[in-house]
């Protein structure tokens, strides 16, 4: 299973938009604190049409927690920082996407910790900023998806 991973998520309704796409195709979240929201938000529920019941999503209290929790699996980070494009890349079978908040994106520091082929980039015309967090997360997902013959997924 390929994990889907949200360090600091601000915006609720980018959030449940990601639920919704977990809950629709059997990958698991992360939510890595502090949120920029309370889970049980309005703006979250009506984004996610309550499928949070239906979506695995797990909890921590910070990125320290997350990864011992998740040790021994690859974390592949996405940022607009880095020269691999996604596309490129071999997903394996248990391997953490993890994205940044939407306004700052991963911290630097974190980056840092990671080897340049576990940094993915979306191409984007070179002025571009950044993509909507639900949508790159959503590009991403149905890439190893695709790469893995898209499992029980019909």
């Amino acid at each position: 299973m390929i994990h889907i991973a949200l360090y600091e998520p601000e915006i609720p309704p980018n959030t449940g938009n990601i639920m919704r796409l977990c809950a629709n195709t059997g990958l698991s979240l992360h939510l890595i604190h502090p949120l920029g929201f309370q889970l049980d938000e309005k703006r979250l529920r009506r984004a996610g049409m309550d499928y949070r019941d239906m979506a695995p999503v797990t909890e921590y209290e910070n990125f320290e927690s997350f990864s011992e929790a998740m040790a021994g699996k690859r974390i592949l980070a996405l940022t607009t920082k880095a020269s691999t494009n996604y596309a490129d890349a071999a997903f394996q079978d248990e391997d953490i996407l993890l994205f940044g908040p939407e306004t700052r994106g991963l911290p630097d520091s974190l980056l840092d910790t990671l080897p340049a082929d576990c940094k993915l980039r979306i191409p984007m015309l070179p002025d571009s900023r950044s993509l909507n967090l639900s949508n790159t997360v959503a590009i991403v997902a149905y890439e190893t998806l695709r790469q893995h013959n898209f499992n029980d997924l019909r």
